[in-house]
């Protein structure tokens, strides 16, 4: 039902396609047979459906937010997690493109949790594992990409001049007012033509068909400047948005700098999930695919967090962040890339 485009309005045909089936059983594989039955779960691409029109149920943003939201579910959905984590659905391997599972192990104290590639596991290939990456200590590797989110966030001038850089943005690109003012006199005058012509046709000074002739491009003209000065309105909403949302985003930096260590694992998710797209995990560097936006790149310099910046991580005494790694430990630094 969510995904049945019929309920914004078009109802589609021809959307698969009948095909020999392509899975090949182990149990066919080892007869050496091939699949009796032909299979129609082949969709084809969306350019040769057939669109018929039919009545909308739904608008277009409520349908593309559903599946806006279908999409999010594959992959922050919780299926069988009894104990959340901070990056669940948000980690990949850089070296094969796998996403990251959560596995554990038990040791004599207490039971340790890690971060394994799927393209690993040996087990779930004929041809064995495709990667080679090693389990990585899941708290200190959350610990790691929380701090440096939580050091992006509090620097308040990024916020503050993305906000702006938007705000200038949309005054430039706003209507002037000397062309508010042709609009309006547009407007009047197409009114002030049409009420002439109702006059004239209540005087019989004008038959109905040029009445018929005459009016629609009147209206037509009405129209244009009613949307344009919408337009201009809807720009002016937006800009008091965005001051009202540079308000709210002061205060949330401000109490986010007093409760950046008190947050619970729900509440770090919630935020990560709200800023980070991706996070790659190599052998040597973590990098973080986020949206917030930084500094531009001096000239002749080098992108800030890039090689610079280092992620702090736990005391030296801690486990290792990943079990046969080039760093001895989480005390030394681990170059933290930003896109």
């Amino acid at each position: 039902m969510l995904r049945n485009p019929a309920y914004k309005g078009t109802a589609c045909f021809g959307k698969t396609r009948i095909a020999p089936r392509m899975r090949v059983t182990r149990p066919l594989r080892l007869r050496g047979g091939v699949a009796p039955r032909n299979s129609a779960n082949h969709e084809l691409p969306r350019t040769e459906w057939i669109e018929i029109p039919v009545p909308t149920i739904i608008s277009e943003e409520t349908f593309a937010l559903a599946n806006e939201l279908l999409e999010a579910n594959k992959k922050h959905a919780p299926r069988r997690t009894i104990t959340p984590s901070a990056l669940q659905g948000l980690l990949s391997c850089a070296k094969c493109g796998y996403g990251l599972y959560r596995t554990s192990t038990r040791s004599s104290a207490r039971t340790i949790h890690y971060y394994r590639c799927l393209g690993s596991d040996g087990w779930r290939r004929l041809g064995g594992p495709v990667c080679d990456s090693r389990p990585m200590r899941q708290d200190l590797l959350d610990e790691v990409v929380w701090k440096e989110i939580a050091r992006l966030l509090e620097d308040r001038h990024l916020i503050e001049d993305e906000l702006e850089r938007r705000l200038k943005a949309a005054r430039n690109a706003d209507p002037t007012q000397r062309r508010e003012e042709t609009l309006r006199r547009d407007l009047a005058r197409s009114r002030k033509s049409i009420e002439r012509l109702l006059t004239a046709y209540q005087e019989s000074l004008l038959s109905l068909e040029e009445l018929r002739s005459r009016m629609p491009d009147l209206r037509s003209r009405e129209q244009a400047c009613l949307l344009e000065l919408q337009a201009i309105e809807d720009q002016s909403k937006e800009q008091e948005v965005c001051l009202r949302l540079a308000e709210s985003v002061t205060s949330f930096l401000d109490r986010l700098r007093w409760s950046v260590d008190a947050l619970d694992i729900i509440e770090r998710r919630r935020v990560l999930r709200l800023l980070v797209k991706e996070v790659l995990v190599g052998d040597d560097k973590i990098i973080i695919r986020h949206s917030i936006p930084l500094p531009p790149t001096p000239p002749g310099g080098k992108a800030p967090g890039a090689t610079d910046s280092s992620v702090t991580a736990p005391p030296p005494q801690s486990y290792l962040l990943r079990s046969g790694s080039h760093q001895p430990n989480t005390g030394q630094s681990v170059p933290a890339l930003y896109v």
